[in-house]
């Protein structure tokens, strides 16, 4: 059986990100048979908009073709999402929270009927059975601290989609030593099972 893995980056340093190394090293030490690679930094995704809206509360067979068009970038990255096993995501912390890059590609994949739905009893994932491994990189934040705003509500939208294996790699502290932050961290990628 094939096991496809799914690497997002969102860090806005290319040289010398912790988050960025982390993640590339996960996955080298994961040996998915598949790689979908997605860097937030690279691509400018859109933001969401009214006529967005609009056409993910349309049934798809009703949908015009602008609301298809707009659209369009939303359904490949829910593809991406659908057909990986293992979400690989690079988290650096940008004041206490997650970069721009990566609330956009969250709100364009926390879709409803598609990543999600609504039930009697609240909203359920329909992503289930997928594995989450998160490369956290802080200067400062320690993660799970009261001022951690990033690494909760990424654990929240993944938990909302249905991702529910969820595991942490944390670099803390790298603004005052990066080497010991990095190096702590890679023993905790030794400990992953692939």
């Amino acid at each position: 059986m094939t096991h496809t893995l799914l690497h997002i980056d969102s860090s806005a340093r290319f040289s010398d990100s912790a988050s960025r190394i982390l993640s590339s090293q996960i996955v080298d030490h994961l040996t998915p048979d598949q790689v979908i690679r997605r860097d937030l930094a690279q691509q400018e995704l859109p933001q969401i908009s009214e006529t967005w809206i609009g056409a993910n509360f349309t049934p798809a067979d009703l949908r015009t073709d602008a609301q298809t068009a707009a659209l369009a970038q939303s359904d490949a990255l829910v593809d991406e999402l659908i057909a990986a096993d293992t979400i690989v995501i690079g988290l650096p912390v940008y004041n206490f929270s997650a970069p721009a890059s990566l609330k956009l590609w969250i709100d364009l994949v926390a879709r409803v009927g598609r990543t999600f739905h609504y039930t009697e009893t609240g909203p359920q994932g329909l992503l289930t059975g997928k594995r989450a491994i998160v490369a956290y990189a802080s200067g400062g934040v320690p993660m799970g601290s009261p001022v951690d705003f990033a690494s909760t509500y990424l654990t929240q939208v993944l938990n909302f989609v249905g991702i529910t294996e969820i595991e942490f790699v944390a670099a803390e502290g790298t603004a005052a030593d990066a080497t010991a932050a990095l190096t702590k961290a890679q023993g905790e990628i030794a400990k992953l099972a692939a």
